[in-house]
């Protein structure tokens, strides 16, 4: 059974369903109180994931609606909070929560915190018989690592952006440089030159237009391609905006992780024969 996600917070909802769905689990997400609790009413649950801070109403009030629901209170429901002001702790689990998770989400501990509140039958169980290797298999263990397929620069000033664009690209065999800002972004361009660049919009030290006007503008780096990405710009921003700024590319959040990393390959192969 899946694990419902309640999150308004776009990039945090992404880095949390790509952890779990990673270690194998379900996953469904709402980004709104009643929406979530209207998703939970409808679907068997394993857990539930809720923020605090909801646009309509907030995650105090959903616990307390789903806790007067007889099918629905035995569900683990856990807070996913910064805990910032003084008796946070006591008013979460006065209303009705199971427990808490910290936020900013680490993802290093993220999925065996949540999996501390699932109930035994419904953790990821490891192969207690694994396959025994054969010996080309146990050669191949022994190899030397496959070579780096590319550098991808990725610039973002939300660290779990960053957190989350590592956990994709790295173990699919990419370098990945991270950068915070244009400035350090462009300072790390110029020093090693990256295959690709995957770049945030809206940023307080400059945006990705002016990056992609930036590296565009460069003649080291000027045929570089650019992707740049965004959850928040107006829907009149389109393609053909990002393409007037020197961008390859521009995709809207949220993305399925394997579809970010299939566009990146693909612009990557693209720029191989001409820019994409």
């Amino acid at each position: 059974m899946p694990i419902l996600i309640i999150e308004d917070h776009v990039d945090n909802l992404e880095l949390m369903s790509y952890l779990l769905r990673a270690f194998g689990y379900a996953t469904l997400a709402a980004t709104d109180g009643i929406t979530g609790l209207d998703m939970a009413q409808s679907e068997n649950l394993d857990l539930i994931l809720c923020d605090i801070q909801l646009p309509g109403i907030d995650g105090l009030e959903v616990a307390r609606r789903l806790k007067q629901d007889a099918r629905l209170r035995p569900v683990p429901l856990v807070a996913i909070t910064a805990l910032a002001m003084v008796g946070d702790r006591e008013r979460v689990l006065a209303a009705g929560f199971d427990g808490y998770i910290p936020k900013p989400i680490s993802p290093e501990t993220f999925v065996s915190s949540v999996e501390a509140f699932l109930k035994p039958g419904d953790r990821r169980q490891p192969d207690p018989h694994p396959a025994r290797m054969s010996e080309p298999e146990a050669e191949r263990t022994a190899m030397p690592p496959a070579p780096i397929r590319g550098t991808i620069l990725v610039v973002d000033n939300v660290p779990a952006n960053l957190e989350l664009a590592q956990s994709i690209f790295e173990p699919s065999g990419f370098r990945v440089m991270l950068a915070r800002n244009l400035s350090a972004a462009m300072a790390l361009a110029k020093q090693t030159r990256p295959d690709v660049v995957l770049s945030d919009v809206n940023m307080p030290e400059g945006t990705g237009f002016e990056l992609a006007r930036k590296i565009k503008s460069d003649p080291q780096l000027q045929t570089v391609p650019v992707v740049l990405i965004s959850a928040t710009l107006p829907r009149d921003i389109t393609a053909a905006s990002a393409l007037a700024a020197g961008a390859s590319k521009f995709v809207r959040r949220p993305i399925d992780p394997g579809a970010l990393l299939e566009g990146i390959e693909d612009c990557l192969e693209a720029a191989r024969q001409a820019p994409c």
